[in-house]
């Protein structure tokens, strides 16, 4: 239960203390109860929705007898009582964290002695594959319906450069991994993988591994032998259920694609400014009320996607010291447009951005290539 938090003056007046409510929030299907002081305003109970809805204050409507409740009054004033259903009601686009996307396993129905039967696709056999596989060093094995990597994977071994897994339902990526002594990319995207089914130890022993991909999995945390792997150059790991990343990414110096779009994450920690050649970063549909300063060392950063989440403000030194930063995203934040421009280095920015809207289709832009990154414009 979300409960607002009183003063020490109150904590210590009973008048107080009895002065809390419990309200229950219909949002979505759920019931969602929310305890606070009946002198709060509604816009102190739509920010105590914000993180359990990730619908942003500035896209909720709150509705209590078929009337709209207006921000700055109190719930004392609007004769909510206790123990009152309210309605929320979501604009569209504001929200913050949407959370993973789930895959359906794709089957094909057939009838069998009059039923209908749901029968999933098969990999064909091919008894030459595995030599098509050592001479190429490219394993593709998507779309296979998969339950766990074959065990002649591990047979090709220092002669595998590329393992493609996506979109099968593999639960476990074994010690065997090591075997694939000379892998550079390793994609595991749309399964089924959960923290503990990952043979980080194995993965550190890689040292050719590049590019690693995990999108859309069941992910909740990424362990600190992450930052062992440090020949990596690309880290996807979208759509899961991450709520942060550990202090060892700080590791990867030669990390240049960071991809944890569409995760639960609340904080990014300060050693993110170690990953000195990052070039592109997706934080957006996460948690994240504000960023490290420590974003202005990223000297080539030139991509930063933040849409969706609840930031109110960037690193002062952002636009100053990221002199190749020329894509932002800010769609669906609280940044406004009169905050972006008291930024230092805001000019030359905007003029890199205008020098190279057309080709970049994010941006949303109209034919006065005026700033759209979702910043308001009041």
């Amino acid at each position: 239960m979300a409960e607002a938090g009183a003063t020490a003056g109150q904590a210590s007046d009973p008048k107080a203390q009895n002065s809390n409510i419990t309200i229950t929030v219909k949002f979505s299907g759920r019931s969602i109860p929310v305890s606070l002081s009946h002198d709060s305003t509604i816009t102190d109970l739509k920010s105590l929705l914000q993180p359990l809805t990730n619908v942003l204050t500035r896209g909720q409507k709150l509705i209590f007898k078929g009337k709209v409740l207006v921000d700055t009054m109190t719930l004392r004033a609007l004769e909510v009582p206790n123990g009152a259903k309210v309605m929320l009601m979501a604009s569209q686009g504001l929200h913050q964290g949407d959370g993973p996307i789930l895959k359906e396993a794709e089957t094909a129905p057939r009838r069998v002695d009059n039923k209908l039967v749901i029968e999933k696709p098969q990999v064909p056999v091919d008894k030459n594959r595995l030599e098509r596989w050592k001479a190429t060093g490219v394993i593709a094995l998507s779309e296979g319906n998969l339950k766990a990597v074959p065990d002649e994977v591990w047979a090709c071994g220092p002669s595998a450069r590329v393992l493609d897994l996506n979109n099968n339902s593999i639960r476990d990526l074994p010690d065997q991994v090591g075997c694939l002594s000379s892998i550079q990319k390793l994609s595991l995207n749309a399964n089924a993988i959960v923290d503990e089914s990952i043979s980080w130890e194995a993965l550190t022993s890689l040292k050719y591994l590049t590019v690693l991909s995990l999108n859309q999995n069941h992910l909740t945390t990424l362990p600190s032998a992450l930052g062992a792997v440090t020949s990596l150059r690309q880290l996807h790991v979208a759509n899961n259920k991450l709520t942060s990343l550990p202090i060892e990414i700080g590791l990867l110096t030669q990390l240049e694609v960071l991809k944890v779009n569409n995760n639960r994450i609340s904080i990014i920690p300060a050693c993110i400014g170690d990953c000195n050649s990052l070039i592109e970063v997706d934080l957006s549909s996460n948690l994240l009320s504000e960023l490290p300063e420590t974003f202005g060392n990223l000297r080539d950063l030139k991509a930063l996607h933040l849409s969706n989440n609840g930031l109110k403000s960037l690193p002062s030194t952002l636009f100053k010291m990221c002199l190749q930063l020329s894509t932002l995203d800010l769609h669906n934040t609280e940044i406004t447009m009169d905050l972006l421009r008291q930024f230092e280095g805001w000019e030359s920015f905007d003029e890199r951005r205008r020098s190279k809207h057309q080709k970049q289709l994010e941006f949303r832009v109209v034919s006065s290539a005026e700033f759209d990154e979702g910043a308001d414009k009041n």
